[in-house]
């Protein structure tokens, strides 16, 4: 068989051999030759090699730059959301960026937890200084050969690294990923050091994920089952732990096959590793699981309005005090009840599901055309589109488009017609206060308008009380009678005013109690123009009393014209609860660090403004309105000792009733967030579209008998005594007035007697003719 294989050509010809062994030079050259290329190649090693070191130089540098400093290490600073309590001691809400964590020692962790972790996640864990070499090499050669990272062979302690020194990013790369498992090494080393196992697994379970915002076993705990983590049974716990390998995938509420598979794994490994029995685990698959995921509070909670007004608070305060309350994990202790709260959001939510019908029924757009046509344009205004509007010619398309939008514009309509309300109570012997519910939709409240401290509003006759307060302290008597007749006024823009009565009734005359109790406008103007209340005077009374905004001293304040919030005119009422003295309202009691260091404690301020005998018989004045006036409507619900009064402004823009007890005092305004848009009817009186929603309120804490509120009357001082007084005359009566009714008085200011019905003679005189 012929070889067709081609002969091989030898790499040295036996010339080339032959001259190499007797020609010295051509032998020389060929070492040259050999020595360059030496040289070439060393040259280019040492040089590789050289940007290799540097190279490795500056990865070291950046993989030592990312690793927590010797101070953090040895103090480790979780992120911990801060905490808002109630007066009851349950949690209102959380102040968190984006991890809400709260903090428990080891001690209140239950061991089962403890064994599922470790038989989970770590079975090592006792052994191990951090890390497991061997496991950690293996992993990292055969995610390289992959060309790729997986997440796998972290230690607990490696995880405690990633999640308290936030050593993990987003998005990260493979070169990322390889970076950061470096640092995790080291990092866990360093913790293995400088804590014991014990507080390792302490600091991982208040720092791992379990979802749902949920950053550490106790906010876990809270979120998923409304406990405690003591309380958490092994059910629930071998539950968590299972989570903790992939929070979403694994939600107990989104996936409960998934979660219950996992928590079977879970206890599985502790069956595995000896934690456990079969029999056990058999006997915990039967302990039922009950998730606590209810909104039937509302998403932000039962006082969303009252948190963000403590949020404001907050803000101011760490400027003060250096502390963030997003991170720091502070203890806000409020004033707020958290079951007067509840009330009060039953009170509103079935006062509106009342009166918002009515309104609806009576208002129409087709009679309000410019009202609707000033609240379209001033919405889309506001819209996103509007706003990121490029030119004026944009603008003026998106403003045209809007305009003509059938569905835009009924969306306008169904805010503008909203009824809004803001409700506040308030215990006007401490100032704290007890329940806040800042506008209709305090369910999905997202930083909304908070219409009992952010809006200011006429109060109408519900500020009349600061003009009885101030003849009552002149020396008047609740007998005194005032003219029921016109009168004109001068304003300062030189316009001329004439007031009315809302009835439009004139003549004859009415004693302040008469004249309070029916509302009268022209009793109260006069008042002021007599001299009885000088102007001058009610301005500064009604500040002393806790009304900080601006009042312009005019007559026209006697009708309510100035406006105020409903928070201080409610604490200005309180005053006559408690018995003259004025408190302040506050919401914050006590602020304590994570460690329940106290930073500050709040202790509100008392000072006297009014005497015991005129809070008393004002007292007396404005619980004639209640039981025979202008607040009736109260008693349809509440029918212990209470005392109020009612407010109503021009075109029924604004309802009031501030009314209170021995022991709270609340204010109710309801109206619109557009003035133009008002009740226009007699159901927006004070009496009708407030005074309801406060006896609701007021019966439903009464008849609780699980708050601590006592049924009492109102205490009269001793400066202050009761008498009879003719009918007629409306002065202290003799033995020969024929009628007769009683009344309080301040023992200083006693009215003369009876100056019609002096003997026996003069007895029938005033009195009905007898057939």
């Amino acid at each position: 068989m012929a070889n067709d294989k081609k002969p091989t050509k030898p790499r040295y010809s036996s010339e080339r051999m032959k001259r190499y062994f007797n020609d010295p030079e051509y032998r020389q050259e060929l070492l040259n030759r050999g020595k360059s290329f030496y040289r070439i190649f060393k040259y280019f090693f040492f040089a590789g090699l050289l940007v290799f070191l540097i190279l490795l130089g500056v990865y070291v540098k950046y993989i030592i730059d990312g690793l927590p400093s010797l101070e953090e290490l040895e103090n480790p600073k979780p992120e911990l959301a801060t905490k808002v309590y109630s007066y009851d001691g349950e949690v209102l809400g959380k102040f968190f960026l984006t991890k809400n964590r709260s903090y428990v020692s080891y001690d209140e962790i239950p061991p089962h937890i403890i064994s599922a972790l470790i038989a989970t996640e770590d079975k090592d864990f006792y052994e191990h200084w951090g890390v497991t070499p061997w496991r950690f090499l293996r992993a990292l050669v055969k995610n390289v050969l992959a060309l790729r990272l997986k997440e796998g062979a972290s230690t607990i302690t490696q995880q405690l690294a990633r999640n308290l020194y936030g050593l993990q990013g987003s998005n990260e790369s493979p070169f990322d990923k390889m970076t950061r498992k470096f640092r995790e090494f080291f990092t866990s080393v360093q913790i293995e050091k400088n804590f014991t196992k014990r507080e390792i697994l302490e600091m991982y379970l208040n720092t791992v994920y379990f979802g749902r915002g949920a950053y550490g076993i106790a906010a876990a705990a809270t979120v998923f089952f409304n406990k405690s983590t003591q309380e958490l049974t092994p059910a629930e716990g071998t539950l968590l732990v299972g989570i903790i390998n992939g929070p979403a995938y694994f939600d107990p509420i989104r996936h409960a096959d998934r979660s219950l598979a996992r928590r079977d794994i879970v206890l599985g490994q502790m069956v595995k590793y000896g934690k456990l029995t079969q029999a056990d685990v058999d006997e915990i698959k039967k302990q039922p699981l009950q998730f606590t995921i209810d909104e039937a509070d509302g998403i932000f909670g039962i006082a969303p309005h009252f948190v963000e007004y403590i949020r404001q608070q907050m803000r101011e305060k760490a400027e003060k005090y250096g502390f963030n309350i997003y991170k720091d994990g502070l203890s806000i202790y409020t004033t707020l009840d958290s079951r007067l709260q509840r009330y009060a959001n039953r009170a509103v939510e079935e006062h509106l599901a009342e009166k918002q019908p009515q309104f609806n029924q009576l208002w129409d757009w087709n009679k309000n055309i410019a009202v609707l046509n000033r609240g379209v344009d001033r919405m889309a205004r506001q819209t996103k589109m509007y706003l990121r509007a490029e030119s004026a010619a944009e603008r003026d398309s998106i403003l045209a488009a809007l305009k003509s939008d059938q569905h835009f514009i009924d969306s306008v309509k169904q805010v503008m017609e909203n009824i809004e309300i803001g409700f506040i109570v308030i215990d006007p012997h401490s100032g704290g206060i007890r329940a806040m519910v800042g506008g209709r939709n305090f369910r999905s409240f997202r930083y909304g308008l908070n219409h009992t401290t952010q809006i200011r509003r006429q109060p109408g006759s519900a500020f009349k009380p600061f003009v009885y307060t101030v003849a009552i302290d002149n020396g008047y008597p609740p007998t005194y009678e005032i003219l029921n007749q016109p009168v004109t006024l001068m304003m300062p823009d030189g316009t001329r005013w004439t007031p009315s009565n809302f009835e439009g009734d004139v003549g004859g005359k009415y004693t302040l109690r008469e004249g309070l109790r029916n509302s009268v406008n022209l009793v109260a103007i006069r008042m002021i123009t007599d001299g009885i209340s000088p102007k001058e005077q009610v301005v500064e009374y009604a500040k002393k009393m806790g009304i900080n905004s601006p009042i312009p001293p005019y007559e026209s304040i006697a009708l309510g014209t100035a406006q105020v919030t409903p928070l201080e005119i409610t604490s200005a009422f309180g005053v006559f609860a408690n018995e003259g003295v004025r408190v302040d309202p506050y919401s914050i009691m006590k602020i304590e660090d994570k460690d329940g260091n106290v930073i500050e404690e709040n202790v509100p301020e008392k000072r006297e403004v009014l005497s015991k005998e005129t809070s008393y018989i004002m007292t007396s004045l404005l619980e004639d309105v209640v039981n025979r006036g202008s607040g009736m409507r109260v008693r349809n619900y509440f029918h212990y000792p209470a005392a109020g009064k009612t407010g109503t402004t021009q075109d029924y823009a604004d309802a009031w009733f501030v009314g209170f007890t021995p022991d709270l005092v609340a204010g109710a305004w309801v109206g619109f967030d557009d003035q133009a848009v008002s009740f226009n009817s007699a159901d927006g009186q004070g009496g009708r579209a407030a005074a309801p929603l406060w006896g609701r309120f007021m019966q439903y804490v009464y008849n609780d008998g699980t708050i601590p509120l006592p049924t009492r009357y109102f205490r009269q001082p001793n400066g202050v005594e009761r008498d009879s007084v003719c009918t007629l005359s409306h002065k202290l009566a003799t033995e020969f007035c024929p009628e007769k009714y009683e009344e309080v008085f301040n023992s200083k200011y006693l009215p003369p007697k009876c100056d019609i019905h002096t003997s026996s003679d003069t007895t029938d005189v005033g009195s009905p003719i007898q057939f």
